[in-house]
Formats: structure tokens, sequence, C-alpha cells
């Protein structure tokens, strides 16, 4: 392998960092612990590739965790419904079989070509791997939220000010001040209306939405029943932003607004809830010498491999012509990057499809039982 792919592939210019002894020699690296990246575990695993994963969360599930544990989510195949946290469990429990070692936590800073063909990787831990192939399913990359700018604000992030809702049960009976326009704001604004299926839990005091335009990114249905709540007096819509704080005693008591009048109208509040979007950052990703577009991963769609042989890229970090951002579509990924990678692991070995059903050889790997058809 030149020098020059090396020093493109390492992500600190101009050093070449070497292995260690205690690097751990591994078939495939997964880099996103998100749900494309817990398939792909799977994926792996029916063609007996054992996996290690590494994820800058201290937990997997990525964004479904990190975002929206406790949201519905309606478009997984063959589940009506399940919420981000049911998701995670169920893959967790899926790839139970195959015995994939998390590393959370911490993120890959290094990747560097070695001359027989495998990659050296390290995290920001130290963690050393020595491994055949990479498979990028790092989401939208190390993303955080897009802030409120106000000053003085800040120093009430994570007691009074929110930009995630890890735990809905933190809110139930506040008066709750909403902003944002798009599904998250929509969700949690209704959510916090109705609490639980019983009408108690969860349930606020009082639930304001405040947006700068009488306009939505949002689902259709989520509007129409804001503006059903608002004509029946349970939650109310403001046109306006944040322009100022009002304080006492070290709580954030009120929040200025001014609306598209140009009135500043002062807002009692007891937390506040910003839902502005994320701001993606692939991170040290973007130093690997891949092939990028608009900070998303270029691969081919035959195997999901990016530019440079060996590393592929799966989930919403990829991009090609017809892309969606579906969780169902980053699991069709996987299938194709798994049997794209198998001949880099087993150069002498034809691969052939076999399907879970039928197979005793996956119903070994499984370790299921197989069935006995009349």
């Amino acid at each position: 392998m030149d020098a020059q792919l090396n020093a493109e592939i390492a992500t600190t210019a101009g050093t070449h960092p070497v292995p260690g002894p205690d690097a751990i020699q591994t078939d495939a690296v997964i880099v996103g612990a998100g749900p494309v990246g817990l398939f792909q575990v799977f994926e792996l695993g029916l063609l007996e590739i054992k996996a290690h994963i590494i994820d800058s969360l201290a937990y997997p599930g990525g964004q479904c965790i990190e975002l929206y544990p406790d949201k519905p989510i309606y478009d997984i195949p063959a589940v009506p419904i399940c919420t981000g946290k049911e998701l995670t469990d169920n893959l967790l429990k899926q790839i139970d079989p195959f015995g994939a070692t998390f590393h959370l936590g911490q993120e890959v800073t290094t990747v560097l070509k070695q001359e027989d063909g495998r990659f050296f990787v390290e995290t920001s831990k130290g963690t050393q791997f020595l491994t055949k192939t990479i498979f990028i399913a790092g989401g939208v990359g190390s993303f955080q939220p897009r802030t409120l700018k106000v000053d003085g604000i800040e120093k009430y992030e994570g007691s009074q000010l929110h930009y995630r809702v890890r735990n809905p049960s933190q809110f139930a009976g506040k008066n709750l001040v909403i902003v944002g326009g798009g599904d998250s704001a929509l969700d949690w604004a209704l959510n916090f209306c109705a609490g639980n299926a019983d009408g108690s839990a969860n349930k606020a005091e009082s639930v304001i939405l405040l947006h700068r335009r009488d306009g939505f990114k949002a689902a259709p249905a989520s509007v129409a029943k804001m503006r059903e709540l608002c004509d029946a007096y349970e939650m109310q819509f403001v046109v306006g932003q944040v322009t100022d704080i009002v304080e006492a005693d070290g709580v954030l008591t009120d929040i200025k607004v001014t609306g598209g009048d140009g009135v500043t109208r002062v807002m009692p509040c007891d937390q506040v809830l910003v839902f502005f979007g994320l701001s993606p950052k692939l991170g040290p990703i973007a130093e690997w010498g891949l092939a990028l577009e608009r900070k998303q991963i270029l691969v081919d769609t035959e195997k999901f491999q990016t530019n440079v042989p060996g590393i592929f890229a799966v989930g919403d970090v990829n991009t090609y012509p017809g892309k969606k951002k579906l969780i169902l579509s980053g699991f069709h990924e996987c299938a194709l990057a798994a049997f794209g990678a198998a001949p880099y692991i087993f150069p002498e070995k034809r691969i052939h499809l076999q399907y879970t059903t039928t197979s005793p050889k996956l119903h070994k790997v499984l370790g299921v039982e197989s069935p006995v058809f009349d």
C-alpha cells in the first residue's frame, strides 16, 4: 500500500500510528451502534463474520435512544408499532447469538491501511484493532442539537432548558414552552397535552408551542391536531421568538417573546424544550479519505462499498442515487454490504445465499433447532 493512500486514510495528518501488541484482531469493525449498525452485526453473523462495534454514545441505540426512545415508530416491517427503545432492545436480542463486542463511549480517531490489506483502527480511548473490513453506520455522524441563542439561558440546560426528552415524566404537571416547528416539537407538544392513554401520567399543566412563523415542517395530521387542541383551549400556539429571559433566585421564571408585530411579551414557564433540529458532524470520519457529497459518504449500490476497498457505509451516513433515509433502507443495505465484505474475509470461500427458514447451517449459527416440515 503506497504512502499516499496511507496519508489519506490516516486521520492525523503526517502521523502513522503503529498497532500495539494488544491490538484486537477481527474480521469486521462497525462504527455506530444505532439500529442499522446493530442489524449489520446480524447480517455479518449469518455469514459467520465476527464483529466489534464502536459508538461515541455510552449505550447502543443511536438516534432512536438519544432522541426518541418513547416515540412510536410505524414503518418497521411486520412490526406495526414500536418505540425507539423497543426497537433497540429487540435488535440486541436478535444479535445476541453472534457475540459482538461493544466498545462504547469512544469514537474512532485513526484509520490506517496496512501492508497486508487490513486496517489499523484506534479509538479516542486508545483501543486498537486490526480488521479486514470496516462498516460505517454512524447515522448523521456526531450530532448536536441546534441551540437557543439567548444570553444567559445556557446555564439552565439540563435543569429547565432541554434539547432532548430523556425522561418524559419529569415534565408532568409543569408549565411548558416548546419551541420549534418540526415533527419533534409538534409530537412532544401533543404528547404532553394528552399524557398517557389514561390521560394522567406525563400530562403537563400547560403547553405553549412557540414558533417563529405560522407554518410548520411537520406532519399535517400533527398540525391539525395541534390547532384542534388550541381551539379547545387545551394548549396555546404563539408566533414569535425567544429574545430574553427572566430570572429570580437562580431560577428561570419567564421568557420574553417578541412577536411578528414587534411587541415583546413575558411568558411564564417552568421548563423550556427546544427542537431546532440537529447539526450533523461527521467528525473524524470526514478525514478518512472517503469520497463525500454534502457531508455524506458516497457508495455503490451493489455492495454499499466506499471508494476505499474494504470500507462500507450503511444507513443515513451514506448517499447514492435514489437514497431514502429510512431504517428499513438501512437494513437492506446491511445485507448487501455483508455479502460484499465476505470476499475480503473468506477469499477462498464461495458464499451462497441461504434462508433462515430452511438452512440447517443458519439454524446452527442462530442457536435454534431446525424445524421439521411435513
